[in-house]
């Protein structure tokens, strides 16, 4: 079955007024989406925020279903949150992690989870090892093995970083883990809705992701999985009346799933898109959307190399829908600004968000596109055009 683009676009009406190549930072939602969250907002205007509640509950309710089936879970193991580091710090500071206690990460790893590394390096006395990586850019898994000892408490991977276009051997971690026992801690957020994540594949005992991107939901929603087998060793870093009751006086019980990572407070009417965006997704397919997605990202990847000074920095073995590059002459701010006023949205990608991998490859301020499956060859062709026009005119 191939994807009837012509719907998609139907379903996506901002489409027709800009030419949106930026799902890494901010995916356009469908139509039924927006529906999802403005039905909710409107019961809260009519009816106030607990009353809608108590009329949507099976609805919101069932949004952990959702969530679950798209990345092979069960709802009992699914945490709703406002954001993807919501998610993973909520799994982070969950480990009672102590002196001498070391943990596995890798050059890709994302800027908001290595600072996570570093406050708690400071704070707790942890040891930060870093996996090294193949020649093609990806972690190798070898070398990984080999780092893990007596004292290793956990193995945090980014999947697919924000930039560079890698695809970590996140299954293949997910074996190294589970053979030695080690949680594994895996960061999807550019991957859920842009690839099929199933976590019983993975073999993570954790995964944090987005609403906002490839999966096309609403901003300031996200998820956290926690496998079954992890729920009731952990302690969340904070709590409240809807992650655990007070017994007694002295006492409480923490909730027996995952939800015990969630709070009393939350946006229900951006949980109500979260769960149409997964609908939607999981109805097309992840797979088709997939293969879409990188064919895009490819066509990109061939036009940008026909355009004079331009360098794509993109690494690894396996290639997301994530296009990074340079083009001499085209400073990456500037020209994400030239190219809003022409109704072309891009963005650009700085050292800090993957330091690590900055330094190494000595990456300056990079332009970052992403594709995605309702994109179109011709947009894609547009883009390079306008880039070549401002590379001539530079």
């Amino acid at each position: 079955m191939s994807i009837d683009i012509a719907r998609v676009r139907q379903d996506t009406p901002g489409l027709d007024e800009r030419l949106q190549l930026c799902a890494c930072g901010a995916g356009i939602m469908p139509a039924p989406v927006l529906d999802a969250v403005i039905k909710h907002l409107q019961l809260e205007q009519s009816h106030g925020g607990y009353e809608a509640h108590a009329l949507e509950g099976e609805t919101l309710d069932a949004v952990y279903t959702d969530v679950a089936r798209l990345i092979n879970a069960q709802p009992q193991e699914i945490a709703l949150v406002e954001n993807a580091t919501v998610a993973w710090c909520q799994a982070f500071y969950a480990l009672d992690l102590k002196a001498g206690d070391r943990i596995i990460s890798s050059d890709a790893e994302y800027a908001a989870n290595y600072l996570a590394f570093l406050q708690r390096e400071q704070r707790d006395g942890i040891v930060i090892d870093v996996a090294p990586a193949l020649e093609d850019g990806s972690v190798d898994v070898d070398a990984l093995e080999s780092l893990i000892t007596e004292r290793t408490a956990l193995i945090s991977l980014t999947w697919m970083p924000t930039n560079g276009g890698l695809v970590n051997p996140a299954a293949a971690v997910g074996k190294i883990a589970q053979r030695h026992g080690v949680p594994y801690l895996l960061d999807a957020c550019q991957a859920v809705g842009q690839t099929p994540a199933d976590v019983q594949a993975l073999g993570c005992d954790f995964l944090s992701a987005t609403g906002r991107k490839f999966l096309r939901g609403p901003r300031g929603s996200g998820f956290l999985y926690v496998a079954e087998r992890r729920i009731e060793s952990l302690e969340p870093a904070m709590i409240d009346m809807f992650s655990a009751t007070w017994d007694t006086r002295d006492t409480y019980s923490l909730r027996p799933d995952a939800r015990r990572f969630e709070n009393w407070e939350n946006a229900y009417a951006l949980r109500a898109g979260l769960g149409v965006a997964a609908r939607y997704a999981k109805g097309i397919g992840l797979e088709h959307i997939q293969d879409r997605a990188r064919m895009l990202a490819s066509r990109l990847r061939a036009g940008l190399a026909d355009i004079d000074g331009a360098v794509v920095r993109d690494i690894g073995r396996e290639l997301s829908a994530i296009v990074s590059f340079t083009i001499d002459g085209l400073e990456p701010t500037q020209t994400v600004g030239d190219l809003r006023k022409r109704s072309i949205h891009i963005g650009s990608s700085s050292a800090s968000s993957t330091r690590l991998d900055a330094e190494k490859r000595s990456l300056p301020t990079m332009l970052r596109a992403a594709p995605h499956y309702y994109n179109t060859e011709d947009e894609i062709d547009r883009l390079v055009c306008e880039l070549a026009r401002l590379r001539r005119m530079g």
